[in-house]
């Protein structure tokens, strides 16, 4: 079957054989690098697509992230408001667990008075 290809350059002169096995030599040329760089663009393609996929990735990472910072963000807010509220509470308490110690000494002076009248 080859010698069908190549019959049509029969009776040509050397000079015209040796330009179109040179042109031949280069359409071959130019198909292996042809085919090499459809290799490096589909390779090129799939790392596009894979860093496509990290950085969307990356994003739907960085959104749950920041909502959960977000709600940590609340929870601490509630917590320091609970805190200042639990302080304040115990500062009251604190005041009126004096002022009744006081009232107590108070009334313990009045009985040890009283006590003291009594006994005369």
């Amino acid at each position: 079957m080859s010698w069908a290809v190549e019959e049509w350059k029969e009776g040509l002169s050397p000079r015209v054989l040796q330009k179109i096995h040179e042109l031949e030599s280069q359409v071959d040329k130019l198909k292996k690098e042809r085919q090499q760089r459809q290799y490096q663009l589909e390779s090129l393609e799939a790392a596009f697509q894979k860093q496509k996929q990290k950085v969307e990735s990356e994003k739907n990472e960085s959104a749950i992230l920041k909502r959960e910072n977000q709600s940590l963000m609340e929870l601490c807010d509630n917590l320091e408001k609970a805190k200042q509220k639990i302080s304040h509470d115990l500062q009251v308490k604190e005041s009126q667990v004096n002022i009744q110690s006081g009232q107590l000494n108070s009334s313990r002076k009045d009985i040890e008075r009283l006590e003291q009248e009594l006994k005369r």
